[in-house]
Parts: C-alpha cells; structure tokens; sequence
C-alpha cells in the first residue's frame, strides 16, 4: 500500500524559509515520480514541482522557480520541497502526490503553509 505523508508547514513571515517533506512507502517499482501540489482557497490546485525518480529529472512552475527547490534522499525515502523567499501568495495547502503512470494516483493529506506579516 502506497503512503504518502507531508510535513514541515507552518506560519511564516514574508522572506522566510520552510522546506517541506514527504515521505513514501509502498512503492514497488523504480520509476515513479513524486511532485508537490498547492491550493490556495477558492483556487485551482497547482502543480508546483516535480521530481523523477529514474533520473532526478526536476520539474519547477514559473511561480516558485529561483526561491523553491525539490531534492530527494533515498535512504530516507523522502522528497523535500525548500521554500525560499516566500510571499504571501505562496500561502496554500501543500500537497505530495506520486504516479508510476500518467496520471497522480496517490496522495498525501496537505501541509497547510501560510505567509503572513
């Protein structure tokens, strides 16, 4: 059974750091992709990085690109998504998600971020 489990959010003050974790279990093959989602209140859910397992081919939206950044560590099984600079528009519930195919099938439960003054 796949799990995925996301933490390391929290309230943050403009220009702060946050770096957010997921960790995974369950997965039976080596290639997969595991990316981080966000949605803000009364918004689309967005597709803010992704990261490869097969080839640590990385993937940042134009939003996050220059102050975030995805990493993985395999012995751990965990994927961290470092958050730098944020804004107040940053402010979302996070969401890890993984797929072995085309399509997201599993997710994690959200890690709620908010940047406030």
């Amino acid at each position: 059974q796949v799990q995925l489990v996301e933490s390391g959010g929290g309230l943050v003050q403009p220009g702060d750091s946050l770096r957010l974790s997921c960790t995974y279990s369950g997965f039976t093959r080596e290639s997969y992709a595991i990316a981080w989602f966000r949605q803000a209140p009364g918004k689309e859910r967005e597709a803010v990085s992704c990261i490869v397992n097969s080839d640590g081919s990385t993937y940042l939206s134009d939003s996050v690109k220059g102050r975030f950044t995805i990493s993985r560590d395999y012995a751990k099984n965990t994927v961290y998504l470092q958050m730098n600079a944020l804004k107040p528009e940053d402010t979302a519930v996070y969401y890890c998600a993984a797929r072995s195919g085309v399509e997201y099938d599993y997710w994690g439960q959200g890690a709620q971020v908010t940047v406030s003054s």
